[in-house]
């Protein structure tokens, strides 16, 4: 095994969650507050940053599907790093940091159009859904992130907040990308 590889029982720490307390309320607070502004601001319905796609549906269907390739990557690499799939790659930890990094970076453009032009909606379930899961997304990335640091959590900790992020992630891309490619078509 290598460093990167991490057994659940290197990580076995007593079940003491004040450590945990300041990520998820912040990560809450994350949430909440998308959610308030996206429901207060007036939505623009101006799109904003294109950049060579047809339409903002057609660059957010293909950020959030660049952002869900990586979170596949992620889940690959997180596993490869926990030990529950034996390979001995030394550089698992460098892909795993990086695809986490471009994936979060491929989301901000989707989410400021999100938040700016449309804001959120409960109109239609599936746009419901859809700004709902947005603002988890955000919160619960955020509670993980600031986790990253903390010693002393309890073992299941980054395993949970990380599959929760993906959860996310994965509904983000089923409710905005794949109903654009089999609604709309598949359009750049």
């Amino acid at each position: 095994m290598n460093d990167t590889q991490i057994t659940p029982a290197q990580h076995r720490q007593p079940n003491n969650l004040a450590p945990l307390l300041v990520p998820l309320v912040v990560g809450g607070l994350v949430a909440v507050g998308l959610g308030v502004y996206g429901r207060v601001h007036a939505p623009t319905g101006y799109a904003i940053g294109l950049a060579g796609f047809s339409g903002a549906l057609a660059m957010k269907a293909w950020l959030t599907t660049g952002a869900f390739l990586l979170a596949l990557v992620q889940l690959f690499s997180a596993l490869v790093m926990w030990g529950r799939i034996k390979l001995d790659v030394p550089w698992i930890g460098t892909l795993h940091r990086w695809s986490g990094r471009v994936a979060f970076i491929l989301t901000i453009p989707v989410a400021l159009h999100c938040l700016y032009a449309l804001g959120t909606q409960f109109d239609v379930p599936r746009v419901m859904i859809h700004s709902l899961l947005g603002c988890f997304f955000y919160g619960v990335f955020t509670a993980k992130m600031l986790s990253l640091p903390k010693r002393g959590l309890p073992g299941w900790t980054l395993p949970v907040l990380g599959g929760l992020t993906f959860v996310a992630l994965t509904g983000l891309w089923l409710t905005s990308s794949f109903w654009f490619f089999t609604t709309i078509g598949i359009k750049l």
